[in-house]
């Protein structure tokens, strides 16, 4: 079974906006491991672990967030990390 790790980072209105929760909710459905995070610089880095259809997933979904945020940018690269045990937020 291949897992893939991939580090996002997520610009725009994406602070206070329930972006973490949200994020986690899909982790949790998608079977992912990680984080979503807040940045001093207003973004949102997210570290999904997982099947890479599911992380592949997560990457759509992180290109609109929840219905509150504006996101106006997504980057992304693989990573080789060790796969945490859960999805956090923090």
């Amino acid at each position: 079974m291949s897992l893939l790790c991939c580090r996002f980072w997520v610009s725009g209105r994406v602070q206070g906006v329930f972006f973490r929760a949200s994020t986690a909710r899909v982790a949790q459905r998608l079977e992912l491991t990680g984080y979503a995070r807040n940045l001093a610089d207003g973004r949102v880095e997210v570290l999904a672990c997982g099947q890479p259809d599911n992380v592949a997933e997560m990457g759509a979904w992180l290109q609109h967030g929840p219905p509150a945020s504006s996101v106006s940018e997504l980057t992304s690269e693989e990573v080789s990390v060790e796969r945490p045990a859960r999805f956090t937020t923090g």
